[in-house]
């Protein structure tokens, strides 16, 4: 496999990045010598913490930027502000996301999940595009293992990432690269030891089935996969991931290029269409 991408002197927007894996990804980013780092998060104490202390390691390279992806209007600002700052978008990361399909959050969620990423990443086409004048660059969108799997705990979660991935692969099919210049990539984490996994019982869409859901997990006997492990497969999918390909980061294994799979899988469908 081709190495296809360098993170060197290139200028990050990464949304969540303040916290949990989106903040893993700055730092791994920066370290594998990336020009500038914009974090996008509506966390605003632990978003300021963490420019302050990753500019003295890595000599004010890093800027946040309070944006709650839920709002158009903080998305455009947010967008806006990293240009004036840095001059120049090379990749877009929209890892922000909510696992809760609580009644008080599910319309926020959807909105984060799926609305606010579709926001940033066709802002980041325009700009970036090489048919309208950019330079290119790498968007990726980060969608879920469920996007792949059923189950009926969180309905609106499940549709939301099977939404990003299906939204990255329509718009990444031929000849959008060819045109633009712009690599789409979807990563499907399984379960990664972050907060999104603690307190399922408040997060499935009726309260009376949070109890059912915490069991289920723990039936299945999930192995919750280290952040470490999780960021190293995205920085490889970053570093070998071919225009419009979507890969899958498990168990602690090292990232996997399913593309193949989820080709076959649609291929199936049509089929059965024109059946």
């Amino acid at each position: 496999m081709t190495k296809q991408w360098d993170a060197k002197d290139k200028t990050f927007i990464i949304t969540g990045g303040a916290s949990g894996l989106g903040a893993e990804y700055v730092k791994a980013f920066l370290g594998l010598g990336a020009k500038n780092v914009a974090i996008l998060d509506i966390a605003e104490e632990l978003g300021k913490a963490a420019a302050e202390r990753l500019n003295k390691q890595y000599n004010d390279k890093v800027v946040f930027i309070k944006c709650d992806m839920s709002k158009e209007e903080d998305i455009s600002n947010a967008f806006d502000t990293v240009l004036q700052k840095f001059k120049k978008i090379d990749v877009i990361i929209n890892n922000a996301g909510i696992m809760s399909d609580a009644p008080n959050l599910w319309r926020t969620a959807c909105e984060v999940n799926w609305q606010g990423l579709i926001s940033l990443t066709l802002k980041g086409i325009k700009y970036m595009r090489k048919d309208e004048g950019g330079a290119g660059g790498t968007i990726i969108n980060i969608s879920s293992t469920a996007a792949l799997t059923q189950f009926p705990f969180l309905p609106v979660y499940n549709g939301s990432k099977m939404a990003v991935l299906h939204f990255s692969q329509c718009i990444a099919m031929d000849p959008f690269y060819e045109r633009t210049n712009v690599r789409v990539l979807t990563m499907c984490p399984g379960a990664t030891d972050t907060p999104l996994l603690h307190n399922l019982e408040a997060r499935a869409y009726q309260p009376n089935l949070g109890q059912e859901f915490v069991d289920m997990v723990k039936d299945m006997s999930l192995v919750y996969q280290s952040v470490e492990a999780a960021t190293a497969a995205l920085v490889h999918m970053a570093e070998y991931g071919a225009p419009g390909t979507v890969w899958l980061t498990i168990d602690n294994k090292p990232a996997k290029d399913i593309t193949p799979v989820i080709s076959r899988v649609f291929k199936d469908l049509e089929n059965a269409i024109m059946e």
